[in-house]
């Protein structure tokens, strides 16, 4: 394990094997009303953690995962094997991501979202998760976005509360999402809708 000299890795954490810390990064972060070591924050083997990441207690990171420089992952939030997260990207709290995801530069992941194995989401993407900001009782409805096996949601885009993209789905550069995306369906504009399906692009 290299440990940069400048980190601040608080009780109740477990960085595994070969870990690397980058300069001034916090790991075990204390949440709102949590006291030091009161959740245990994992960190998987062979995960390199970039300078600037703040990682909150009760995070649970798996093998091989990767931030980039100023990330933020927030309590009780878990990923799979082979993350990426972006330098700036933020996971707030309580999210779900599964193994082999890219989340890019500067996209937000809001709480309650869930990101199923093999999902992209590109650089600036936005996802929401209150319908009605600053209305009563909004805290109690928050519910984020789902993105179901390997859905792609182009750089920039706009996820509503709620939204399902799903399976090998591909949402276009600058959508905003209203609505639940079918399995294999390319859409784009604001509002987004269907333009062709990702049998029509070249994949293999």
């Amino acid at each position: 394990m290299s440990e940069a000299r400048t980190c601040r890795i608080f009780a109740g954490v477990e960085l595994g094997e070969g870990v690397e810390l980058g300069d001034f990064v916090v790991i075990g972060q204390p949440a709102k009303g949590q006291r030091e070591g009161d959740a245990e924050t994992v960190i998987g083997a062979g995960s390199v953690i970039r300078s600037h990441t703040v990682i909150y207690a009760g995070a649970r990171l798996g093998e091989k995962c990767q931030t980039g420089h100023g990330a933020l992952i927030r309590e009780y939030s878990t990923l799979g094997d082979e993350v990426s997260v972006g330098s700036h990207a933020v996971i707030e709290h309580h999210v779900e991501i599964g193994n082999g995801v890219r989340i890019h530069s500067q996209a937000f992941v809001p709480e309650f979202s869930i990101l199923e194995d093999l999902c992209w989401v590109g650089p600036n993407a936005v996802l929401t998760n209150a319908r009605y900001p600053l209305s009563d009782g909004v805290k109690e409805e928050l519910i984020g976005p789902t993105l179901r096996e390997g859905a792609i949601v182009g750089a920039n885009a706009t996820l509503l509360p709620g939204v399902v993209i799903g399976r090998r789905a591909l949402v276009g550069a600058g959508a905003v999402v209203t609505v639940n995306v079918p399995d294999g369906a390319v859409v784009a504009g604001n509002p987004a809708r269907i333009i062709k399906t990702t049998a029509d692009l070249p994949y293999e």
